[in-house]
């Protein structure tokens, strides 16, 4: 099974053909989009972008995004915002939006909310998506301090997700394996960023792609 994962665009529309490119190259099964599609934009804007990208979708919004932009992407994609949907033998599982930064960006949540929205959801050995990282995991912005999700940390430690996948933190791109459970950060499509995740056998594989590799 494999995937494209990107996030962070921004609403950088002219990198979809990019982004179209390695799915031609790569063949797919879905294409992962953690979130932020816009910066600060509408839904409608979302819409746009998502519909030009030539793959099955899954989407979550990021905390840049609006609220509505779950209900607005059904028209062109799968809405993944506390959502779990079946992959052949998989549980994919997401969670939009992001833990409250300094910020106040249109679509940020509480600790206690992400625990109560993505708990209830959540499955042994699921494929987990969400915008937000786990605390203390590819969530370092530049000085060094953890800014991810506890509440996130905490579901991965309980449930031992195959793949842990988000981004939000620009800055902190890789992949770690912790407890059987890899966490991958694709990083920022608006700057070429993406990865390829490969599941095989109950684990997860990953190959990062950019910055704008010419696929």
């Amino acid at each position: 099974m494999k995937f494209l994962v990107i996030t962070d665009l921004h609403q950088k529309a002219s990198n979809i053909g990019w982004i179209n490119s390695i799915i031609e190259k790569e063949n797919p099964e879905g294409v992962l989009f953690l979130g932020d599609v816009t910066d600060m934009g509408t839904a409608d804007d979302a819409v746009e972008i998502v519909s030009s990208i030539k793959c099955k979708t899954y989407v979550l919004p990021g905390n840049c995004d609006p609220r509505d932009l779950p209900d607005k992407i059904k028209a062109v994609a799968t809405d993944m915002h506390g959502k779990t949907v079946k992959i052949g033998d998989y549980d994919l599982v997401g969670l939009g939006g992001s833990n409250i930064t300094i910020f106040g960006t249109p679509f940020e949540l509480t600790e206690e909310e992400i625990d109560s929205k993505l708990r209830p959801i959540s499955k042994e050995g699921m494929i987990l998506m969400t915008h937000a990282p786990a605390y203390g995991t590819l969530d370092h912005i530049p000085n060094g301090t953890s800014v991810g999700s506890p509440a996130i940390r905490k579901i991965v430690e309980e449930f031992h997700p195959i793949v842990a996948l988000s981004g939000h933190i620009h800055e902190d791109i890789g992949a770690k394996y912790i407890d059987g459970t890899l966490f991958v950060n694709p990083g920022p499509a608006k700057d070429g960023c993406a990865a390829i995740v490969i599941i095989e056998d109950k684990r997860a594989y990953v190959r990062f792609i950019g910055p704008l590799d010419p696929a």
